[in-house]
Formats: C-alpha cells, sequence, structure tokens
C-alpha cells in the first residue's frame, strides 16, 4: 500500500505534468488542476482547508479492492495519477467546520476509462471508510437493472477481499455494515418508492442516460439531513442538449472556466473534471486522444481505438459515436447517416431477368398523407451481397404539389417507369396491392415485412389472403438498431447493388438515423428534411433476409408473424 508521501508525490507530479503540458490534458482537465492549485493558495479565505490525510485516505483504500474482470482480474485497483487527482481533491477538500467541500462532483470521461470501476470504489469508501453512521449509499439510475452494474461490481469487490469481507455482509442487491448500520443498494426510478430516503453518498452511472432530473433533484434533495453528503457522477458524453447532464456539463465548464475570473461562475461547492478533445482538434490525429481517454494505453486500448476511428472515416453515424463515446464531444441525435460516395459505389447493373424466381425479401413502407408508400425486394446473393428492386406509389392529384415541397420529380419519375401514381389524393391501397401480386408472380417472396403499427392492417391482411407470408415489423430501436447497422455494412462494404435508382439515391442522401444512450441508431422520418421511405423499407427487407439466414421461416394459417 503506498504511503501519504508516496499518494502525494504520485498528485504533484501528474499536477506538474498537466500545467508543463507533458501530461497531454485537454483544456477542461487543465482548468481543474489549475483549480485545485489556485484554491490552496487562495481558498483559506473563502473558509477551505485541505486535509492531505483525507485525500489520501480514499487513495489507499481503492488499493484494497481488486479487479473482477478482464486482464486485470484479481489484481488489486491501483489508480492512475490522473484518478488519484480526483479523489485527492473530492475527499481531501473541506469546509473549516471540517464537512467535506464538495457537495457534487462531476467526473466526465469516455469509455473505457475505469468509470464503473471507479464508481463501485467510491460507493465502497462512503460505505465502509468515510466515518459516518447509519450511512446510506445508493447507485442511482433510470432503472435498477442499470444501477445494478456498478453495484454489481462493487458486491464482486467486497467478495475478492478477505478484509472487507469480515465487515460486509451480502444480501441479494443489498451490502450492509451491521456494527454502523450502514446499507449500499441499487435504486432505480422505477422502484416503488424513493420517499423516505436518507442518502450519504449517491453514485449515479451513465448521468446521460437520464431523460429528466427528477431522480437527480429527489437525491439531491433528501441529502440535507447529513454533513457531508455526496452526489458522486461518473458519465460519458451524451447528445441531448436539453437533459439535467448536459446541465450539469454546461455547469462544470462555466466552473472550470470562471473560478478565477472577475464575474467567472464560483461554485465552491460543485467539483469538475471533464476530460475531451479540444475545439478545433482532429480527431483523427492520435496525439488528441489522450486528451479523452486519460487511462489511454492502461484500460484504454490504442489498437481498440484505432479500429473504431478507421470505421469512423467511412460512417456517419461511426463517427458521432466514435465523437461521443470516445472523444468525449457532444453530438446531435439525428445524424446523417449513408456517405453518398459509397452510396454511388454501389450502383452496380441489377439484371432484373436474372432475378426472377430468385427467393427474396420484401420492405413495405406504407404511406401516411405525405409519404411515399415504398416497397423493396431484396435478393441475397451466395458471397452475402444484395441486389435491390424499388417499386413506389404516389397519389397523383397532389404529385405537382409534393414535387415543390419534397423538391423531387415525382412526374418525371412516374413517366419513366419508376414510380407509379395512383388516381385520387391519397394512395389507393388496392392499387398497391394489385401490383405486389404481380410481382409476387415474378418473383419468389419468402416474406413481406410491414410497419406493426401502420394503420393499413387491411392491406396486411389482403396480403396475406393473396398468399403472402407476411411478418409484422416494429420501428423502434429493438427491432430496428440491427437491420440499421447491418444495411450500413452492406453500403460500405460494397456489397449492394441497386442500379444506380435515383429515388433510391434520393432517399439515401436525406437519410437520418437517430441513436438511443446506448449507441443502437434507426432512421428517423422525424428529423429527415426530405423523404427516407425507400431507405426505411430497404432496412426491413435486407434485415429479414439476414435475420432469416440461420433460423427457419416460420409461418401461421392466420395472422402475422410478430418480430
Amino acid at each position: 500500500m503506498l504511503t501519504d508521501s508516496q499518494i502525494k508525490d504520485a498528485v504533484q507530479g501528474y499536477i506538474d505534468r498537466v500545467l508543463s503540458g507533458d501530461e497531454g490534458a485537454g483544456y477542461l482537465e487543465r482548468r481543474a488542476v489549475e483549480r485545485h492549485v489556485h484554491d490552496l493558495k487562495h481558498g483559506k479565505k473563502r473558509g477551505l482547508v485541505f486535509d492531505e490525510a483525507a485525500g489520501a485516505m480514499v487513495v489507499k483504500f481503492f488499493s484494497l479492492l481488486k479487479h473482477s474482470k478482464g486482464e486485470w482480474a484479481g489484481r488489486s485497483f491501483d489508480l492512475s495519477p490522473w484518478q488519484m487527482f480526483r479523489h485527492w481533491c473530492v475527499f481531501g477538500w473541506k469546509r473549516s467546520d471540517g464537512c467535506r467541500r464538495f457537495v457534487t462532483a462531476y467526473n466526465e470521461v469516455a469509455r473505457k476509462n475505469g468509470k464503473t470501476t471507479d464508481a463501485a470504489g467510491t460507493g465502497l469508501y462512503l460505505f465502509l471508510a468515510d466515518g459516518e453512521p447509519g450511512a446510506e449509499i445508493y447507485s442511482a439510475a433510470t432503472k435498477r437493472e442499470q444501477a445494478k452494474l456498478s453495484h454489481d461490481e462493487a458486491v464482486r469487490m467486497v467478495k475478492a477481499s478477505a478484509s472487507l469481507m469480515k465487515h460486509v455482509t451480502i444480501t441479494r442487491d443489498n451490502l450492509s455494515n451491521l456494527s454502523t448500520n450502514s446499507k449500499y443498494v441499487p435504486l432505480g426510478r422505477d422502484a416503488d418508492s424513493t420517499d423516505g430516503l436518507n442518502p450519504h453518498g449517491v453514485i449515479i452511472d451513465e448521468l446521460h442516460a437520464h431523460k429528466s432530473r427528477d431522480m437527480l433533484d429527489v437525491l439531491d434533495t433528501a441529502t440535507g439531513a447529513r454533513r457531508s453528503p455526496i452526489l458522486y457522477i461518473i458519465t460519458t458524453a451524451g447528445y441531448d442538449r436539453n437533459s439535467v447532464c448536459y446541465e450539469q456539463r454546461e455547469h462544470a465548464e462555466r466552473v472550470l472556466d470562471g473560478f478565477d475570473k472577475s464575474g467567472g461562475i464560483k461554485d465552491d461547492t460543485f467539483f469538475a473534471f471533464v476530460a475531451c478533445i479540444d475545439e478545433g482538434d482532429d480527431w483523427q490525429d492520435e496525439k488528441v486522444w489522450r486528451k479523452a481517454n486519460p487511462n489511454l494505453g492502461v484500460s484504454c486500448k490504442v489498437e481498440d481505438l484505432r479500429r473504431k476511428a478507421n470505421r469512423a472515416k467511412v460512417t456517419p453515424t461511426a463517427l458521432n459515436k466514435f465523437l461521443r463515446l470516445h472523444m468525449g464531444v457532444w453530438t446531435e441525435q439525428s445524424t446523417r447517416w449513408i456517405p453518398m460516395d459509397k452510396w454511388d459505389e454501389c450502383a452496380l447493373p441489377v439484371d432484373d431477368a436474372a432475378l426472377r424466381g430468385r427467393p427474396c425479401y420484401a420492405g413495405l413502407d406504407l404511406a401516411t398523407s405525405r409519404d411515399l408508400t415504398a416497397l423493396v425486394l431484396a435478393f441475397p446473393d451466395d458471397d452475402g451481397s444484395f441486389d435491390l428492386l424499388l417499386h413506389c406509389w404516389c397519389p397523383r392529384d397532389n404529385a405537382e404539389k409534393r414535387e415543390r415541397i419534397d423538391r423531387a420529380p415525382y412526374i418525371t419519375w412516374a413517366a419513366a417507369g419508376l414510380m407509379t401514381l395512383t388516381d385520387g389524393d391519397v394512395t389507393d391501397y388496392d392499387v398497391v396491392r394489385h401490383d405486389i401480386g404481380q410481382l409476387g408472380e415474378k418473383y419468389h417472396i419468402k416474406e413481406l415485412a410491414v410497419d406493426r403499427l401502420f394503420q393499413g392492417a387491411q392491406l396486411s391482411t389482403q396480403l396475406q389472403d393473396d398468399g403472402f407470408n407476411v411478418v409484422s415489423h416494429g420501428m423502434g430501436f429493438m427491432s430496428m438498431a440491427g437491420p440499421t447497422q447491418e444495411f450500413e455494412r452492406l453500403v460500405v462494404g460494397g456489397r449492394l447493388r441497386h442500379g444506380g435508382n435515383p429515388i433510391l439515391r434520393w432517399a439515401a442522401s436525406n437519410a437520418v438515423v437517430s441513436q438511443d444512450p446506448a449507441g443502437n441508431i434507426k432512421p428517423d422520418k422525424s428529423k429527415a428534411n426530405e423523404k427516407i421511405d425507400p431507405i426505411v423499407a430497404s432496412i426491413m427487407a435486407t434485415g429479414r433476409a439476414m435475420a432469416t439466414r440461420d433460423e427457419p421461416v416460420r409461418k401461421l394459417k392466420r395472422g402475422l408473424v410478430v418480430i
């Protein structure tokens, strides 16, 4: 175990390297260090004192813990100097009355930099070694299962330590210390009640996933009876700039930028540490990667970042994911998706005659009042590639108006045989049914996927009666994430042949995807400026073809096959 003197030297060495530029830290990380140094000189005027022994104590506690997963499993948890610095500051700074200075600690770093193990270890310290009788420690998340991720890591750490096992009783989802009447449990917003909580410490892992501020507010309010409570937040960057996490991030930036400036924000209760690349940095330059990944070369591997960066160079959604999760950049939820140079490379001829009789899978995206109705047939080849054929329908009566609104030559496309205009001002589903029936006679359609929530259920039933194997297809992240990512791989890998169809190209250029907190993506019509229906139908068709390669086709005499 390190001595207090060794810990102080390690932290000071980190501070010196950051200030000299040798550490390769970003602006906000450097400002966190400068704030600490500034407060050592001027904090006493504001009733702040630094307790080196308290700062060292938490670092020494971590050495009692052991990793439970991966290459580090079974080894002691030796904090890196940048991690020592954070704990040194959070637990070393106190008010003149001896209570802890920081009530909130906001830590934003990229994935694979030890966040979850850090959060678990911090929770255990507050639970066992912070000197608080009857301590209540909570791992908090929007759902209890998410909260258990860091809590389960804490349980594994206890089980791996003979010294800790002497003091801790482990029951289902609960760590307790009977001698101090303390407990450490996971807590989700979906719990029966958050009333009556009296937390000494709250560990929040991945705050960016919280869709509202309700839970943070409840837990913050509940700490009022404690002398030195703390909300300890660990998160990656997110994409929702209206979220409670971005609110905390903005406050962190203002605190770090303004602590030593006239008129700047001064919040002595808020600790902030943000690791991210700086504005203007080239994310492809490996020299800047350490700014967002202070554990680079330890838990964060350069080879893994290189692989992901190479993918990000050719795929916009992969770029968004790489920037957010690995470079600490707050991105937008929706992103223009398909790289058009890659799409155009897939404009190889499609031999219609050769496709007759070949098995194919259909995706049907039925129109609302303004959308196109699009059917795509996806023909899988033995080498894993696909031929695509598109058929579209649009109401004839408002085709000219739609051309102006959508900035697309519908009438020209119809004259060229690329689109069918149906009589009236809404798409005539009888025509759609008739045309699909003719396609069924021409091609071997094994499955026909239709949006399960669409109001055109009657057409789905009619197509089943016509002999088609209709599959009800969801449009949420659960159903669309896999097919969307597979379609992206087909495009980038040059394994599509779409014949240069101009309607498909137009839809591809319009395509926008949204991502959930886990990084899953799906097409987002609400964010697209123009129509993307043919691409949605393409994703459904190719997705069903891939999904059925390794599973038997399910058949029903009546009703829909549901996925």
